[in-house]
């Protein structure tokens, strides 16, 4: 209420002072023809000033708030990665039967270009997952990501991925997982039909964060290659995956 009785007393004071300097003009020199010629000229460059301060530049503006806001998400989903997606990568290719068909993807020689990572993105997406995860999995998993709740928990907090959607709902995906885990005290015992659930809940997570490792790679093969080199060879796809520089 206070900061709209605010914006009204603004309106109502530059109306105010236009006014007064309009009729100090007339006072001044006497010549309404002039006056009104030049507000009826002012007045009709008003729309092509709407169009170039609120369209163009605000369009302008918009662009790099955006390009400034991409940047910090990129940041962030860097962090995710370094600190939990590489990882959950490398545990849940090893729990898909039938991880081959991805490893084949980034593996290739030509599998790291732009080209190829785009085609690799479609092929995610069609791809059939098989996950088998046993006790010894999944207890390995549940102490993994209960270590890494409240790092979860951060990103979740940050307004900044709010605008990228499926970056959150990768999110979601791997902290429900995180959850699920972490409600299973004996997980030696659970019957069948619980594994089955747990790997679907896998299959999930495991789908978006190879999506968004894709977009993130892309982004770093363009912007930053010097990250983009250690990322390619600690490929979690690649069995001999290692950040030690072999050749160039």
């Amino acid at each position: 209420m206070k900061k709209s009785a605010w914006f009204a007393s603004v309106i109502l004071a530059l109306t105010a002072l236009s006014f007064l300097l309009y009729f100090l003009q007339y006072y001044l020199f006497h010549r309404t023809e002039d006056t009104f010629f030049y507000m009826l000229q002012d007045t009709a460059f008003l729309p092509v000033q709407v169009l170039l301060v609120t369209v163009i530049l605000n369009a302008l503006m918009n662009r790099r708030e955006k390009s400034s806001l991409l940047s910090k998400m990129n940041m962030v989903i860097g962090a995710f990665f370094s600190e939990v997606g590489m990882t959950l990568l490398h545990d849940f290719s090893r729990l898909d039967l039938n991880t081959e068909v991805l490893r084949s993807l980034f593996t290739a020689p030509d599998g790291w270009s732009g080209k190829s990572l785009a085609q690799a993105k479609k092929a995610v997406m069609d791809h059939r997952y098989r996950i088998q995860a046993g006790p010894e999995e999944l207890e390995g998993l549940q102490r993994f990501l209960v270590a890494k709740r409240s790092f979860l928990v951060g990103l979740l907090e940050n307004s900044n991925l709010l605008e990228h959607e499926s970056f959150t709902e990768m999110l979601w995906a791997v902290f429900h997982l995180a959850e699920e885990l972490s409600m299973r005290t004996e997980i030696r015992d659970l019957p069948a039909t619980d594994l089955a659930h747990l790997a679907g809940d896998i299959t999930r997570a495991y789908r978006r964060i190879v999506l968004e490792w894709i977009d993130y790679v892309t982004h770093l093969k363009k912007e930053y290659p010097y990250i983009f080199s250690l990322v390619r060879r600690v490929n979690p796809f690649n069995p001999d995956g290692s950040p030690i520089v072999r050749s160039e």
